[in-house]
């Protein structure tokens, strides 16, 4: 993991949570912030502590999915890569920018998620990106049984 890495967390976890302490122990160069407040004031955080980041890679879970996308949306050219978890597209006030983000986006999502239900997130998530590989698994909003079988070191290109 040679870039600058970031672990997003959901609207009601934090850096403590099941995800986060994976990252913590199995990728420990890996940056896993807390974040609070509505989605702008973690945005504002998140623009705080990327700061001029150029190179960023982002593992989104849920809310923390939906905060990696419009942040690649707001500054595309800061960003290398998104992980997108079953990602809160569906949040009220989500609407995919005219033009589609064109950073590459691995999105992996459960058939039996009802928080982020695929057949709300899919459709969004396609108009959102230009360069989007979407995962349909069988597992729910917590991707237990999916998250640890990904092969991460792949993904984070470590």
């Amino acid at each position: 993991m040679d870039k600058t890495c970031y672990f997003l967390h959901g609207l009601e976890s934090s850096s403590q949570g099941t995800k986060g302490r994976w990252f913590d122990e199995h990728f420990p160069n890996m940056i896993v912030p807390d974040f609070k407040g509505t989605l702008e004031e973690r945005l504002t955080q998140l623009d705080q502590l990327c700061g001029d980041g150029k190179d960023l890679l982002f593992v989104g879970s849920s809310f923390g999915g939906l905060m990696a996308t419009v942040y690649a949306s707001r500054h595309p050219l800061a960003c290398r890569r998104l992980i997108l978890l079953a990602p809160a597209l569906n949040y009220d006030g989500y609407v995919p920018s005219e033009k589609p983000i064109q950073v590459p986006t691995l999105l992996v999502i459960g058939r039996h998620d009802t928080v982020t239900p695929p057949d709300r997130v899919v459709p969004l998530a396609e108009k959102s990106f230009a360069d989007i590989e979407i995962r349909v698994e069988d597992d729910d909003h917590m991707l237990h049984n999916m998250f640890p079988a990904l092969d991460w070191s792949l993904l984070l290109g470590k």
